[in-house]
């Protein structure tokens, strides 16, 4: 009569080599040559937007946009511009009158300027993550 085997060791083999390959790839995670590439911890990430808001001669200006949505000390409100070479001076113009309105009311305001081949101005309301804070949602 031939015994037949049940495998068990095939099984307790592939779970060895299994965490054998994860301990080296956390390791390989964890080394300078991976990580060379990435930003600092220091530098200001984008969040994705709660908000948006785009200027408009029929629409609320941003301050009463402001007023309707919802208050947050951890909120930033980040001005992007997109310049051509014909539309430098007045979309900067533009951004510093939307940032000085939303400095007027208490929001946390930056200016983000970018070339591009169409002009384009908006506003976006953010929980971006700064240095020595807790981005929202992380763990303490």
């Amino acid at each position: 009569m031939i015994r037949r085997l049940d495998g068990t060791w095939q099984i307790v083999l592939a779970d060895l080599a299994l965490i054998l390959f994860l301990v080296s790839l956390s390791s390989l995670a964890s080394s300078s040559d991976l990580t060379s590439g990435r930003k600092a911890p220091t530098d200001i990430e984008f969040a994705p937007s709660q908000a948006l808001f785009r200027p408009d001669a029929g629409g609320p200006d941003i301050t009463e946009w402001l007023r309707g949505q919802r208050p947050d000390a951890r909120a930033t409100l980040t001005i992007h511009a997109r310049y051509t070479a014909a539309r430098g001076g007045d979309l900067w113009a533009e951004a510093r009158a939307l940032a000085a309105q939303a400095t007027a009311a208490n929001v946390p305001v930056r200016i983000v300027m970018t070339a591009g081949d169409t002009p384009d101005l908006y506003a976006s309301l953010g929980y971006d993550v700064r240095p020595g804070t807790i981005a929202p949602g992380a763990p303490d």
